[in-house]
């Protein structure tokens, strides 16, 4: 049992239901403190037998699941889907970033290629035309299999079927370096895979840069839950990642990406921000939210995106968690305006919000 494990038993119960929204935090004066020491890759670990002590909000029962079919609230209307060609596919060549810079491509749903220091990573890589207990996706892939470079590292928020997918993962080099939540790396090792480094929250890992020196990567805490089979509830952990490329040496702070999964709106974002400071890019979600009454604790929406966007003290955001599996009721299109006229509202930057089409990429420039 870990540190963080013990923590949260002191701690744990529904958190995140019916707080107001969280505050940005002044840091102290004394700065952040120190990143925690890596943790060897591949360590072969024991969790406890389940993680629902870190929930931050009840899960929902058989009533209100009752209540969603009654309500016809499982998928968008039907004039509602007339606008399904109106969402964005702009694929397009994977740039190549110079030594300390980040590009990010949004291949769809919540999976990105990222390249940095030289290494291809993927998160939550669901290359599937269709997954389990949803309809086929409703934009292609964003970039092609065929078309990725050698792929050095996946890193998974959790384990729903739309964010771990074991067709992709088997077009993988068993080899790969997998870095999963606590408690999944036994279901990735019994499917063949050698490198499997697991984390709990607050924990890292790093991987040698071909460019010289390392990229971190954080697994930090999200509001959500996790879930694959009839009795696996909460049976393993669930998060985002901080990534960190290498330092450039006579250069500023190196370039910092934070990819939420999936995750509600809470407090957790001001205390990432405060830990981690200095996000350049937040790769947030901001589609499956409706009804509110349902996915309000494990969704944001995209207002809820922006908020989170300013308590993590990042500058610039990405969407995702849209535009591609058809998993709630609001309209296909309706998450890009409403994310609009959040960023609007806040009296942000418009060239900060990277509102991609599926398939685009952007470049974060070295420091």
């Amino acid at each position: 049992m870990t540190d963080q494990t013990e923590r949260s038993r002191t701690d744990a119960g529904p958190r995140g239901a019916g707080r107001p929204h969280a505050v940005r935090r002044a840091r102290p004066a004394t700065g952040p403190r120190p990143l925690p020491v890596p943790r060897p890759l591949g360590e072969v670990r024991r969790w406890p037998r389940t993680f629902a002590h870190r929930l931050t909000a009840p899960l929902p029962g058989v009533r209100a699941l009752a209540r969603l079919a009654r309500e016809g609230l499982l998928r968008p209307s039907d004039r509602a889907l007339h606008t399904i060609p109106e969402l964005p596919f702009a694929p397009g060549p994977l740039p190549t970033p110079g030594p300390g810079a980040v590009a990010v491509t949004w291949a769809g749903h919540a999976s990105w290629v990222i390249r940095v220091g030289g290494l291809t990573v993927l998160t939550d890589p669901v290359w599937s035309r269709k997954i389990l207990g949803t309809p086929a996706r409703v934009t292609p892939v964003g970039v092609r299999w065929e078309d990725l470079p050698r792929v050095d590292a996946v890193v998974i928020s959790h384990n729903h079927y739309d964010h771990l997918d074991v067709p992709t993962l088997k077009r993988l080099p068993r080899a790969t370096h997998l870095l999963v939540p606590a408690g999944l790396a036994a279901w990735c090792r019994r499917r063949g895979f050698t490198r499997v480094t697991e984390l709990d929250w607050w924990e890292a890992v790093e991987l040698p840069a071909p460019e010289g020196g390392v990229v971190r990567f954080d697994f930090v805490p999200a509001h959500h839950w996790s879930k694959r089979g009839l009795t696996d509830t909460c049976r393993s952990l669930w998060g985002g990642w901080v990534v960190t490329a290498p330092q450039t040496v006579g250069e500023g702070p190196a370039r910092r990406v934070y990819f939420a999964g999936d995750t509600g709106y809470g407090h957790w974002f001001a205390e990432i921000g405060d830990r981690y400071p200095g996000i350049d890019l937040a790769l947030l979600p901001i589609g499956a939210y409706e009804p509110r009454w349902m996915l309000h604790p494990v969704h944001t929406d995209p207002e809820e995106a922006v908020r989170a966007l300013g308590d993590l003290g990042a500058r610039r955001m990405a969407p995702m968690h849209w535009a591609t599996f058809l998993l709630s009721a609001e309209p296909p299109v309706e998450p890009l305006h409403r994310v609009r006229a959040a960023w609007e509202a806040a009296g942000r930057d418009r060239e900060d919000l990277w509102d991609l089409p599926v398939g685009a990429s952007r470049v974060l420039e070295a420091p």
